[in-house]
């Protein structure tokens, strides 16, 4: 059964079973190689794009000047006086003035429904000072009817100097609302005392087999829940209505293709503490009305509670993984452990939890025990995040052809943390090892973790490519920098390799959809020295999605 499998360390082991070729009889034509044109005479493109510098991330031709497209696909990929072949009366022509382009960006890790809900919240992303926390949260009470709940997230403690936020801080201000805010990482929420009393959380309440229920030293709920301590409250706030959820997949599409993004994998609303079935509500109520209705801006491939298992391969078996242009069946996800801003991840040495090296090495430990079961298949199995990896990790990933699928930003967030929390000696051992894993034949797949962090392609290369976190002068741990080209086929060509979608999408190659991007920038030189360029334009299916 093809049915694939991801973990989160967070990990999200993304057991990817077998490959599928996804569209394959949606071809409509016989296509040549990307450095020619079809001879075929009644072929006219429908947009040819010229004058440019077009990075197809494809080996066999690495840069262009022109592409044809036809029925949303490319058709051709050269110098212009091959490509011009296939303009007729009827085609556009799309004159570049020298600017770069790329494929569109692929972000391997989103939970994109949450994202485009947080986006109407109270937005704590960045907040570095109690009193812009609480000023936020006062904002949202005014606008705000009494009794209903406030609702938001995307604080990070170590922005404020580590504090862990309480209910006292927004208690005076929330008198009348109960209040849920989570953590960035989606692995912790402060609650106010008004929805502590309202789920009957108290100073008698016991921690659930998998969380923590914060008390102060008397004893008394500081209103922070931890992993599964969080499905204490969860269950008390109301559900979003389906037209809500259908706007926040709409809002969010609009975001990702002001980005460059053009295909995200949505591990849903599964995050410790949610209900199981909420991805599956979203399926049902949000990506099968968008794709049916025809609203759908971006593609995603889908994954699913490990739980939930069955239902999924029930529906492969029904339907295949393909469900449309824009909608993949990708596969499955679980967690092994948590985040490090939270505590809570698993680590060989140190008894705090992150997204630890120990938590890696069994999801390693599994899979190659799958693999002796099963027989070595191109599986592609998936590790999310796989930021801490401990000594010979890396190579692990190569030699069992391991997917690291993880997030540059969140290195901007926990450079200092993990310095503080690991020491600075384990810290730079086995922090975010881009560069080695690569060195070691590891298929990188970039991507942003949103809402946990911003969806932003363009900065996650930078950072990938610098490792400066904020307030740093230097790079940390420089020899795990990686190239700008590198970057690019992580957040493309790798990206879509990680989860089957590599025939049609991650290059701009004759035969594949005509997902691309416009950069600001007309010099590749000053865009991999510094990756200052911003997003022009973002087509796809070669029709202009943004602006």
């Amino acid at each position: 059964m093809n049915i694939y499998v991801a973990i989160s360390a967070t990990i999200a082991l993304a057991l990817s079973i077998f490959s599928f070729p996804l569209l394959n009889n949606f071809y409509l034509l016989k296509l040549t190689p990307a450095t020619t044109t079809t001879t075929t005479t009644n072929l006219e493109a429908d947009l040819v794009v010229t004058n440019g510098v077009i990075f197809t991330g494809d080996d066999s031709l690495l840069f262009a000047d022109s592409m044809a497209i036809k029925n949303g696909r490319i058709v051709s990929v050269g110098n212009y006086s091959a490509v011009q072949q296939l303009a007729a009366d009827g085609t556009n022509v799309l004159n570049l003035q020298g600017k770069v382009v790329v494929p569109g960006f692929i972000d391997s890790h989103v939970h994109f429904i949450p994202g485009g809900l947080q986006m109407a919240r109270v937005k704590l992303r960045g907040v570095s000072h109690k009193d812009e926390f609480v000023r936020r949260v006062k904002e949202a009470v005014k606008n705000s009817k009494k009794g209903s709940w406030i609702l938001g997230g995307g604080w990070n403690n170590d922005l404020w100097g580590g504090d862990l936020p309480m209910a006292s801080w927004i208690d005076d201000i929330t008198p009348h609302n109960p209040v849920w805010l989570s953590r960035m990482d989606g692995h912790m929420g402060l609650a106010n005392s008004v929805a502590l009393q309202l789920v009957g959380i108290t100073n008698l309440s016991e921690d659930p087999n998998g969380g923590t229920i914060m008390k102060t030293s008397s004893g008394e709920p500081t209103g922070l829940l931890i992993d599964a301590a969080m499905k204490l409250i969860l269950p008390w706030i109301p559900e979003v209505s389906v037209d809500e959820r259908r706007e926040a997949l709409l809002r969010a599409s609009n975001l990702a293709l002001s980005r460059g993004v053009t295909t995200v994998v949505d591990f849903g609303r599964y995050y410790p503490g949610e209900s199981v079935q909420l991805s599956w509500e979203d399926f049902a109520d949000v990506y099968q009305w968008a794709s049916y209705s025809e609203k759908m801006k971006i593609r995603v491939c889908l994954f699913f509670p490990l739980e939930t298992w069955s239902s999924l391969a029930d529906l492969i078996n029904k339907t295949g993984h393909v469900l449309s242009d824009w909608v993949y069946l990708g596969g499955v996800k679980a967690f092994a452990d948590g985040s490090l801003g939270s505590n809570s991840a698993l680590f060989h040495e140190v008894a705090i939890h992150a997204i630890g090296d120990r938590a890696n090495d069994l999801v390693l430990d599994m899979y190659k025990s799958v693999v002796v079961t099963t027989g070595k298949r191109d599986q592609r199995f998936r590790i999310e995040h796989a930021q801490h990896l401990a000594s010979g990790t890396a190579a692990r990933f190569g030699d069992q052809g391991i997917v690291a699928s993880m997030q540059p930003q969140h290195l901007l967030d926990d450079a200092d943390s993990a310095r503080k929390k690991l020491g600075v000696d384990r810290a730079e051992r086995e922090s975010y090892l881009f560069q080695s894993l690569l060195a070691n034949n590891a298929l990188l797949a970039l991507g942003s973790d949103w809402p946990v962090a911003d969806i932003n392609p363009l900065c996650a290369i930078r950072t990938a490519m610098k490792r400066i976190p904020p307030g740093w002068d230097n790079a940390w741990i420089p020899s795990e920098r990686i190239s700008l080209t590198d970057a690019l086929i992580a957040h493309t060509l790798s990206a879509a390799r990680a989860c089957f979608l590599e025939n049609d999408v991650g290059s701009l190659s004759p035969g594949k959809i005509a997902d691309f991007v416009i950069l600001s920038t007309s010099s590749w030189e000053d865009f991999a020295a510094e990756v200052s360029a911003s997003i022009e334009a973002t087509y796809v299916s070669g029709v202009q999605a943004y602006p």
